[in-house]
């Protein structure tokens, strides 16, 4: 078993965007940032529904491969599941529609209590106030022997990265300038000590990089 993140920043090392409106609840920076990674078949497939074999198959979609593969609990933010958006609202269910794409247990750290959400496609969502550690001693145990994936956003990721609780990171490095946001690299000076870190550059500009335990 092993803890992953996975995560697309950009050259600046911003994993969030700040131009979202009520009219554009992503904006258009946040297309920019994951533009390679929605356009590939895996995600597509996984994400969309789509079936039609449309989207690219290179690097970037190899990697969109890996992101699915051997994942048998997932770690997230109230951000990410969209609660810092929706707060006291208890019919809201996050972003992904009535089947998540992440198929498996998944933990939603917040201070918010929810009641425990179960999806089509074999997603749970639990909501737990709790600590970093036993977060993740609650998914390993719900992943039985797969691996956990911390996914988000930058700043729960950054403290697994402190805690220097991650076994494989990948980021994936958008060739975009977005000048401010939350930022992933903040606090942790000599991150790649320990690891072995290699980079691979996608047909679409985007840097695969990824720091090996």
């Amino acid at each position: 078993m092993a803890v992953r993140v996975d995560l697309m920043v950009s050259l600046d090392g911003f994993a969030t965007t700040t131009d979202r409106t009520p009219e554009s609840p992503f904006g258009e920076d946040w297309s920019r940032l994951v533009g390679a990674y929605v356009g590939t078949r895996t995600f597509r497939e996984r994400v969309l529904g789509d079936a039609s074999g449309q989207g690219t198959t290179g690097v970037d979609d190899r990697y969109a491969q890996e992101y699915f593969q051997g994942v048998g609990a997932e770690i997230m933010g109230a951000g990410m599941f969209g609660l810092h958006d929706h707060p006291g609202e208890p019919d809201w269910c996050g972003w992904w529609g009535d089947e998540p794409p992440f198929r498996c247990p998944v933990f939603v750290l917040t201070h918010e209590p929810r009641a425990p959400l179960t999806m089509d496609g074999g997603t749970t969502f639990t909501f737990i106030s709790t600590t970093p550690q036993e977060a993740l001693a609650l998914a390993t145990e719900s992943a039985k022997g797969k691996d956990v994936r911390v996914g988000g956003g930058p700043t729960v990721v950054r403290e697994y990265l402190k805690a220097g609780l991650v076994d494989r990171l990948h980021v994936a490095i958008t060739p975009i300038l977005l000048g401010r946001g939350v930022r992933l690299w903040d606090d942790l000076r000599g991150l790649e000590v320990g690891y072995t870190v290699r980079s691979e550059t996608a047909e679409s500009g985007t840097i695969h990089l990824t720091l090996q335990r």
